[in-house]
């Protein structure tokens, strides 16, 4: 079976999808939300994030040919910003660590 033929895979890709829509629709009121609701906010960024970076290892360790030009186009679409896919992941964390220390400086 074809990696992305996969039921796993694709209901994973679907909610994937879906969750990092919702977030983003959310996020745009972020400003708007008290202290709770931007930690629950970083919070679930958190853990789609850690999601997202499982899934994409499945596509690195897969022998799919198809999983391999995904990965392989990724790693090209982000080289025409220097950057790589770690260093995506590395620049999604510091935006929320930023987002974490600007809440806790906000109860300060």
């Amino acid at each position: 079976m074809a990696f992305f033929e996969s039921d796993i895979v694709q209901e994973e890709a679907r909610s994937l999808f879906s969750d990092y829509q919702n977030l983003m629709q959310l996020g745009g009121d972020y400003g708007k939300f008290d202290r709770e609701g931007k930690k629950m906010f970083i919070s679930k960024m958190e853990s789609l994030m850690d999601r997202y970076k499982v899934f994409m290892k499945r596509f690195e360790l897969s022998e799919d040919f198809q999983a391999k030009m995904t990965v392989e186009q990724l790693k090209t679409q982000l080289s025409q910003f220097g950057m790589t896919p770690d260093q995506m992941f590395d620049q999604m964390n510091l935006t929320l660590d930023r987002m974490r220390s600007d809440l806790d400086e906000s109860i300060s």
